[in-house]
């Protein structure tokens, strides 16, 4: 199957399609990497936020839409994580498709996968990317989103889709033996705020966000004393920081509780090269922290 995958690539891809035949503009970093791997040559992505962007805090600014002047697609994450899209829309124009690609996605609800937890909300959570499998699910829904588009190419982008979910069928192999060395009983995550929840119900972790879905959300005292509680009472390991935020509260939290503090996780993606780079950097810097 991929062998003649490979070879429809080869007869529909880009070496006889002319260049950048699709214009589309990326609202997440690890969107625009999606967009890449199911466009290829014939699609032209402009990523707005970049390397060093924050998708928590990030608005396009006029400059940011002139760049994206012309794109056809906007691809957001959806879910509540961008909430200047209503006002967007009627910036770029009705022609213009804004695809929120978590809307369609089975969400989840709450600061913590632990129904006990007591910093549990109901606010959905935006950070459905940590799952592998809604991942493969979102690169299916860009690709037939690029072909309505762009008929032409319609058979490109399924074809290179299901490639891309091959890929990722054997990130998701490669994480879950990966993950076995670590014990059910230390399957404990405990992180900034509540960016992996989707992990960590693929996987098998107990979460522990620190603060609440948005990283503005910090305990009070009483929460915290709380927090220290419950991360003592369940032999939580490591606490681990983002790569995007500040480590302070955790510092005081590993000070007071005596759990060590772990490698940093790259939450939102703007800090690595591409998706799958970023699922193999938290999955070794989880397995360093949890199984020993």
């Amino acid at each position: 199957m991929k062998l003649l995958r490979l070879i429809l690539i080869a007869l529909c891809g880009p070496g006889i399609l002319s260049a950048s035949d699709l214009k589309v503009a990326a609202l997440h970093p690890l969107l625009a990497d999606l967009a890449k791997q199911g466009g290829g040559e014939r699609v032209e992505v402009i990523d707005l936020i970049g390397a060093n962007g924050d998708a928590h805090h990030f608005e396009p600014s006029a400059e940011d839409l002139k760049r994206a002047a012309d794109a056809m697609i906007y691809l957001a994450a959806g879910l509540g994580l961008e909430p200047y899209l209503s006002s967007m829309k009627s910036v770029v124009g009705h022609d213009v498709r804004i695809l929120e690609v978590g809307a369609t996605l089975p969400v989840l609800h709450g600061g913590c996968s632990d129904p006990d937890h007591p910093h549990e909300d109901h606010e959905t959570d935006p950070h459905w990317w940590h799952s592998i499998d809604r991942f493969k699910r979102a690169a299916t829904l860009v690709a037939e989103a690029f072909a309505t588009a762009d008929a032409a190419g319609a058979e490109t982008y399924r074809t290179r889709a299901a490639l891309y979910r091959d890929r990722l069928d054997g990130l998701e192999t490669w994480s879950r033996t990966q993950l076995a060395a670590i014990p059910k009983a230390k399957r404990q995550l405990a992180t900034t705020h509540a960016a992996f929840n989707y992990f960590c119900a693929d996987f098998g972790f107990t979460a522990f966000p620190i603060q609440g879905v948005n990283r503005e959300q910090s305990p009070d005292p009483a929460e915290l004393a709380s927090l220290i509680r419950e991360l003592k009472a369940k032999h939580v390991m490591a606490i681990f920081p983002e790569k995007e935020t500040n480590p302070k509260l955790l510092s005081v939290l590993t000070r007071d509780t005596g759990i060590k503090l772990g490698g940093a996780l790259i939450a939102d993606g703007t800090s690595s090269v591409s998706y799958e780079t970023m699922v193999r950097a938290n999955v070794e810097t989880i397995v360093a922290g949890l199984s020993r």
